[in-house]
């Protein structure tokens, strides 16, 4: 006979509510700048490092490498990123951002950092440092 299933105590359905809510905070701040949730993962990693190519992009912020095209191609459109040709490879391009793209930054990482530091507000030290050891952990393994 196999376990019942409870939601209460899924990892999955929980962390799902934890990373939904977050989410719907974070999509309706990054509306305000003309941005949404789907673009961050891109603007972050060439935050981090530029001159990257679409699929290192892909590969670092652990999204399809289709998705990140089209992220970039809208990001290009807003005027935040460009491509230019790779030296090395006739195929593929670096993905650099402009002046406005690198401009951002400064406006945007503590929207973030804000809703990160609202939900963890719940756990004391110890286990806001086990939660995102974990969880490190756990994504470094996907």
């Amino acid at each position: 006979m196999s376990e019942e299933f409870d939601r209460k105590h899924s990892f999955g359905w929980l962390i799902n509510v934890v990373a939904k809510n977050a989410e719907k905070s974070f999509d309706a701040e990054l509306k305000k700048h003309g941005l949404t949730v789907a673009l961050w993962p891109t603007l972050m990693c060439l935050w981090e490092e530029e001159g990257v190519t679409q699929r290192e992009i892909a590969q670092k912020s652990k999204v399809e490498n289709s998705t990140t095209t089209r992220t970039i191609d809208k990001l290009e459109k807003l005027g935040l990123v460009e491509r230019q040709a790779d030296p090395n490879s006739r195929r593929s391009f670096r993905i650099y951002l402009t002046e406005k793209g690198r401009g951002l930054r400064d406006t945007l990482i503590p929207i973030p950092m804000q809703i990160n530091q609202e939900l963890l507000s719940r756990l004391d030290s110890k286990e806001r440092d086990d939660m995102i050891r974990l969880l490190q952990k756990m994504v470094a393994d996907l």
